[in-house]
């Protein structure tokens, strides 16, 4: 997994409340069990017609945000059902920062299992976050985990709360399986000693 440390980007103002794993990637776009190929339909049925083509008034077509790394919404961010193909599509667009007041719980822990750090502010700082997103191509924010703090476009900075653990997980880059192999020094002299005291778990 990709140690997230500092991040630098656009901003994408995304305003609504209540958006659900469906919204964020739809049923149709399941089937996979790859992280990857999934960022082309992020969004999907509010970024594109039903004929495929793209629906301009949406803020991830528009030219100021098409390569936005952060993105700033509404309350209760990804409810619904529990896919983890939504953080995999979020990821895969390029989305490493989600700032929200609140997250359904599945898909908040998902986030840090696959690199994306949900920050969660009080409201009327989503609201100041959410202004300075909308300003298009000047909606560059900071976000530095080693300090916990959004810096603002006018250099103002915002600090926010992340539980130590997942803090670390995501500094130095490990998802569970990562978090394993941390161990795998101890984990082989286990196995080493067991096949010496218990053999016959070991006979094929």
């Amino acid at each position: 997994m990709q140690p997230f440390t500092t991040l630098t980007g656009i901003a994408a103002p995304l305003a609504l409340i209540n958006i659900d794993t469906d919204m964020i990637i739809p049923k149709q776009f399941l089937k996979t069990i790859k992280r990857t190929g999934l960022g082309k339909n992020l969004f999907d049925e509010m970024r594109f017609t039903q004929e495929g083509q793209e629906i301009p008034s949406f803020v991830l077509n528009q030219p100021a945000y098409r390569q936005a790394s952060i993105l700033v919404t509404g309350e209760n961010f990804g409810c619904g059902s529990s896919r983890e193909h939504a953080p995999w599509a979020l990821a895969d667009f390029g989305i490493r920062c989600i700032i929200a007041a609140s997250y359904a719980d599945i898909f908040y822990n998902n986030c840090f299992k696959n690199g994306i750090l949900p920050i969660v502010l009080p409201q009327a700082d989503v609201d100041k976050l959410m202004d300075d997103a909308r300003n298009g191509a000047n909606a560059r924010l900071t976000v530095d985990l080693e300090t916990q703090t959004i810096t603002r476009p006018d250099g103002s900075t915002v600090n926010f709360e992340v539980d130590a653990f997942r803090k670390k997980c995501l500094l130095e880059g490990l998802d569970d399986i990562g978090l394993t192999l941390v161990k795998g020094a101890k984990i082989d002299t286990y196995e080493e000693a067991t096949k010496k005291s218990q053999p016959w778990l070991f006979a094929s």
